[in-house]
């Protein structure tokens, strides 16, 4: 079975990468119980600029195939901001309040709707080659923030088709459509073809 290391601390993106990958007969190892676990900066202009120099820094720690991704919210009015910088839009030191906080104010000064997508780019590594992949969820941003369930951006996130924000789907529901999701599935499906 081909094995794999997730290069997250996330505890609902390894919950969500593992179950997917174990049904293509993928094993997806977590850094649980793992020492040396690089503190990667992620200062590259792109998704998968950022995802790869991830892959590249645990690989070079683990020697063994990589999983790693980068994401974040793009909304049109604001040419595609917050982008890469969406965990730290407001500043080094942003929370998840601060971070939504400065979204609307930006946003006041534009007609609504206030377009928007979550991105996400997850790459596999295994010291030679790369394999990218891509997902996106499309929505708008909308005045106030509504429901528990997620974090990020996702009080502020209505994606099309629904009448509820990402924070108040259900973590099933959200799983189905998001942008990770999509993104790690097309991914799941490439590597099914070359395991051996």
């Amino acid at each position: 079975m081909m094995k794999l290391l997730f290069a997250t601390q996330n505890k609902g993106k390894m919950k969500e990468v593992v179950e997917l990958f174990s049904s293509k007969g993928i094993e997806v190892l977590t850094l649980i119980g793992l020492e040396d676990i690089p503190d990667v900066i992620e200062d590259c202009d792109t998704f998968e600029g950022n995802a790869k120099k991830k892959a590249d820094a645990f690989y070079d720690v683990f020697r063994i195939p990589v999983l790693a991704d980068d994401s974040g919210l793009a909304v049109d009015q604001l040419d595609g901001a917050p982008g890469v910088y969406s965990a730290r839009y407001a500043g080094e030191d942003s929370t998840d309040e601060k971070n939504n906080k400065k979204l609307l104010n930006e946003l006041t000064k534009y007609p609504k709707p206030h377009i928007a997508r979550f991105v996400c780019c997850a790459v596999y590594f295994d010291g030679k080659s790369y394999i990218s992949s891509h997902g996106t969820i499309e929505g708008q941003i909308i005045d106030l923030p509504r429901g528990e369930n997620g974090f990020g951006y996702d009080p502020l996130f209505l994606p099309d088709g629904f009448n509820q924000t990402t924070a108040e789907l259900s973590l099933i529901d959200k799983n189905k459509i998001s942008h990770r999701a999509k993104a790690f599935s097309e991914l799941a499906k490439e590597l099914s073809k070359i395991k051996k």
